[in-house]
């Protein structure tokens, strides 16, 4: 037997869509599509559907005969507002940066002025500091090109102004001082410089090494979720202490190049970064502990033993 599927406006109540003929093995992402052919402007990504007006939007896997509804099935929308593709987001947000940091470190005309025009500085350290800053960016941008599977397939499109406002402007802040012509080294010159680097290049390999071990996790195409666990890479190892060791050593990364080149707004955009990502570990490891019974207790969200 079909089914009869009605769509009421979250907020209004007013009826917006009515379906016959519904199969009971449809899914969300299927309704989606219907309701697209009457209301095109509400293309699928932007749809949210819920049981409840202010309830959970379901997913697009769910299926129609398995909800907890009649053979009339109410729906509620809410319009998420246009939206954009993750990738895009990336790209954009990562292009940025590195773009940025470039043009004070040749230090195009307008930044420091006349007589500073495409010199270059004479520290050592300044040159590996747009090294390691371009390195992190372009292994981003190929991240998000060929390694990451992303759960959902936009965002909204507000979101990208907020993002980029925040990784452009401090890329220009960090920037204009650490390739400032009266720029001073660190105080510890060569011993910090090498400490600082070993840092990095270590956060950054374990980075990957995570981001690998979690693209293995989700086979191409599918939603399955798992519990990642350590494998033979070393730097996978960490996950036996946090559920986010990605971010662990993302935090690492930036410690390490705040170091390197001692300039304050690098410390400060560690910590921003550091709160950011806290806040996102928590809930990541909220939602491991709700849907794995079974799950490491020795693990906390993103510093081992202590946060």
């Amino acid at each position: 037997s079909c089914f009869l599927v009605e769509i009421l406006d979250a907020k209004t109540r007013e009826k917006l869509c009515f379906l016959d003929k519904v199969e009971p093995h449809a899914t969300i992402a299927e309704i989606k599509n219907l309701f697209t052919k009457t209301h095109p402007q509400w293309y699928p990504a932007r749809q949210s559907l819920r049981l409840d007006p202010k309830g959970k939007s379901l997913k697009d896997e769910d299926v129609l005969q398995k909800l907890p509804v009649g053979t009339t099935a109410t729906l509620y929308f809410r319009d998420l507002g246009a939206q954009i593709s993750w990738v895009t987001v990336f790209l954009t947000e990562y292009a940025g940066p590195l773009f940025i940091y470039l043009l004070f470190y040749f230090r195009v005309p307008f930044i420091y002025g006349h007589k500073y025009d495409f010199t270059s500085s004479r520290h050592t350290v300044v040159h590996l500091a747009c090294i390691c800053h371009s390195f992190h960016y372009i292994k981003r941008l190929l991240e998000t090109l060929f390694v990451h599977r992303f759960s959902h397939g936009t965002m909204p499109l507000r979101n990208i102004f907020k993002n980029c406002t925040y990784y452009w402007g401090f890329a220009a802040w960090m920037a204009y001082y650490i390739n400032h012509p009266l720029y001073t080294p660190p105080t510890y010159g060569a011993q910090q410089v090498k400490l600082a680097l070993a840092i990095f290049v270590i956060c950054q390999l374990g980075n990957f090494s995570i981001h690998m071990a979690l693209r293995d996790l989700r086979p191409a195409g599918s939603k399955t979720r798992k519990i990642p666990y350590p494998t033979k890479n070393p730097f996978t190892w960490l996950f036996l202490l946090v559920s986010c060791p990605n971010y662990t050593y993302e935090v690492g990364s930036w410690i390490g190049f705040a170091i390197m080149t001692q300039c304050l707004p690098v410390a400060l955009f560690s910590l921003v970064g550091f709160t950011q990502m806290t806040i996102w570990a928590k809930g990541k490891h909220r939602s491991y502990l709700k849907e794995f019974r079974d799950y490491p207790p020795l693990r906390m969200p993103i510093i081992p033993f202590l946060l």
